[in-house]
């Protein structure tokens, strides 16, 4: 899913510049989930040899997002046991990742983030950072469906510090990033509706199931929840779920969504 839109937005706050700390994404993705963000783009890093002839010719603001998402990617990747191997991109830009893993890597001004796991568990993972402000003028129009458009306008009406419209952009970027690596095949923006869901009990953070509907926190500096993502008739494959399920946060400036699409067991047939 591509508009050509620039990500815009004020820049979030930076506590660390390292990339170690996963205090945001690892809230939205379950234990076998590794993740790796990055609040600034730290100095010294150094590349694999054909990452680095990719952006040789790069801007500067290409170049250091680029440095950074691999960066934390690379990091994972050996938190996770693998070697920390060459993620070059296809045809499309989607990441390839090692044999066996799957991941996917995120940016936006200020932040820069990855999440890997074992394919043995996990068929397919998408994420996605935004900047927490609203989508600029006419964005909404060209993404949403109808119905997420009114929906979108009621949650704003109710709940005006989240950022709805910006949310939703961000929760279907991380479907198409779950879907792509499957199907290799495009997604539209209109041809996923998402939902957003809000549960009456408690988030305490156990476990990090996605499973278990956790329930927003409507602090004034932090807000989370789930969403499911339906892909439409029109394109939905029996390789692929009719539904997905995500978590979302928002918080310090940004908006993140992730999708973690279970492997199945041996023997089932996908919906």
């Amino acid at each position: 899913m591509n508009t050509g839109v620039r990500h815009g937005g004020t820049r979030p706050a930076a506590p660390h510049p390292d990339a170690a700390p996963t205090a945001l994404l690892a809230r939205i993705v379950p234990e076998d989930v590794v993740c790796r963000e990055s609040w600034g783009d730290p100095d010294g890093i150094v590349l694999h040899p054909d990452e680095e002839a990719l952006i040789a010719r790069s801007v500067e603001s290409r170049r250091r997002e680029f440095t950074t998402g691999r960066h934390c990617a690379h990091r994972a990747l050996e938190d996770l046991g693998r070697p920390a191997a060459s993620i070059l991109p296809d045809a499309k830009g989607s990441p390839r990742w090692p044999a066996s893993v799957v991941g996917s890597i995120t940016h936006c001004e200020g932040y820069r983030a990855a999440a890997v796991a074992r394919a043995v568990h996990v068929r397919s993972v998408g994420i996605d950072a935004e900047p927490g402000g609203p989508l600029p003028e006419g964005v909404l129009e060209a993404v949403a469906l109808p119905a997420e458009r009114r929906r979108v306008g009621e949650q704003l009406a109710r709940w005006p510090a989240v950022p709805w419209d910006r949310l939703l952009f961000s929760a279907k970027e991380s479907v198409y990033k779950t879907w792509y690596p499957l199907m290799r095949a495009p997604l539209g923006f209109e041809e996923a509706d998402i939902v957003f869901h809000r549960s009456a009990e408690a988030d305490t953070g156990a476990g990090r199931d996605l499973h278990a509907v956790a329930a927003p926190d409507w602090r004034a500096d932090s807000a989370t929840g789930t969403f499911t993502a339906r892909i439409l008739p029109s394109v939905h494959d029996r390789g692929f779920p009719q539904e997905l399920t995500g978590r979302w946060l928002e918080r310090d400036g940004l908006v993140l969504t992730a999708i973690t699409l279970r492997a199945a067991p041996a023997g089932s047939v996908p919906r």
